[in-house]
């Protein structure tokens, strides 16, 4: 579970802090309940991890920081000056 910020006005989610939770099934790889101790090659075990919750705990109505840097950028590009 992922806990974070999540910026409405541009769609993105900043992470901010991570927790794990056992999802407590039997056929799972991963899980304290696993029913094969050892070297499990049962086909009907979950083998792979689902992708971790994102749990917004702050709503932010701004763009995140990236895409106010970008749009930023957009508006008013870096002037390099040439060398000689």
């Amino acid at each position: 579970i992922i806990d974070g910020r999540y910026h409405t006005e541009c769609g993105h989610f900043i992470a901010m802090s991570t927790k794990f939770q056992d999802c407590l099934r039997q056929n799972c790889l991963f899980s304290t309940r696993h029913i094969h101790p050892t070297a499990c090659k049962s086909q009907s075990c979950i083998r792979l991890m689902a992708l971790p919750t994102k749990n917004p705990i702050r709503i932010s109505p701004s763009k995140c920081c990236d895409c106010v840097l970008k749009t930023r950028d957009e508006v008013t590009p870096m002037v390099r000056v040439g060398m000689r």
